[in-house]
């Protein structure tokens, strides 16, 4: 299933792209939209959506397979309680359903070896692996404490995994802290900041990007769209920040949120978050499936 791309009444597909993308040294395709030569070759990140250690490796090994760089261990979703899924009648036949994660069951922290499980990860997962422990906070699932949250983190850089993601939001001391461990390990740092409500302006965006520069070798942000007009906000960010040279990752939740993944060559991003799910519709929740951002940026000649 190819990607769905849904722009509001008054943004159409040329208008787009006539903002973004550079008109020097470039070939012209599609009545004077010009797609620039030389462009940025961004990682592609596939987040695994797992809950229990054999269905991250199942994902990851598929991850690899669709074209992934690397993969998202999202280490605060093995502490989720899948639900036994509902059976509803349709046109096509019976569907099975699950509630929205946010209505999931947690585990508590106590139940899970963290060390055991990191190293039976770290000789199963087949791809470098950007690890996370999100918060609820940000849109996480962690049932723990802030204290043991760093401890998991601690835990992962120790075992020198290839990313390591600290959000923004950490104290600044414990931050730091965890920035001159990583270094230690040689573990590279994405440092994130996800706003699970709003989508500040450009501006902001793309300030967030400039003023953290030092805090990782990748800034990330990812902030949730109520409107067309939201995602557009991060759409103007890279733009605005193109030809800085900057490291980073930007994106969106929902409708519209996967626009600047799908031209993050030409929008000079770092690395792509994208998914092994490939429900219909799937672009709604501002997501891309693997093979379909490859695909697309095959072409789209990126």
């Amino acid at each position: 299933m190819f990607c769905e791309i849904i722009f509001a009444p008054e943004v159409t597909f040329s208008s787009f792209l006539g903002q973004i993308i550079p008109r020097v040294n470039s070939a012209t395709v599609n009545e004077g939209v010009k797609v620039a030569e030389t462009m940025a070759d961004p990682k592609v990140c596939v987040s695994l959506d797992g809950t229990t250690v054999q269905e991250l490796t199942d994902e990851a090994a598929r991850a690899r397979l669709a074209g992934a760089d690397m993969v998202e261990l999202r280490f605060d979703r093995l502490f989720l309680v899948k639900p036994d899924p509902t059976i509803s009648d349709e046109e096509e036949g019976e569907a099975p359903s699950l509630p929205a994660e946010e209505d999931w069951e947690t585990t508590d922290f106590s139940t899970i070896d963290v060390e055991a499980t990191i190293s039976s990860l770290k000789e199963a997962l087949p791809l470098p692996v950007v690890f996370a422990v999100r918060p609820v906070s940000e849109g996480g699932f962690f049932p723990g404490n802030e204290k043991q949250r760093i401890e998991v983190l601690e835990k992962a850089i120790a075992s020198s995994v290839s990313w390591i993601d600290l959000e923004l939001s950490i104290a600044d001391k414990k931050r730091q802290k965890l920035v001159e461990q990583a270094k230690a390990n040689g573990c590279q740092i994405i440092a994130s900041k996800h706003d699970i409500n709003n989508m500040p302006d450009s501006d902001s965006i793309s300030n967030i990007i400039r003023e953290n520069q030092d805090k990782g070798d990748i800034v990330k942000f990812c902030g949730t769209a109520h409107s067309h007009a939201d995602s557009l906000q991060v759409v103007e960010a890279a733009f605005q920040l193109k030809g800085e040279e900057l490291s980073h990752s930007l994106m969106g939740i929902n409708g519209g949120g996967d626009w600047v993944r799908l031209h993050a060559p030409v929008l000079d991003q770092s690395l792509v978050y994208a998914t092994l799910r490939n429900e219909f519709k799937l672009s709604d929740k501002g997501l891309i499936n693997v093979r379909d951002l490859r695909d697309a940026w095959t072409l789209l000649e990126y």
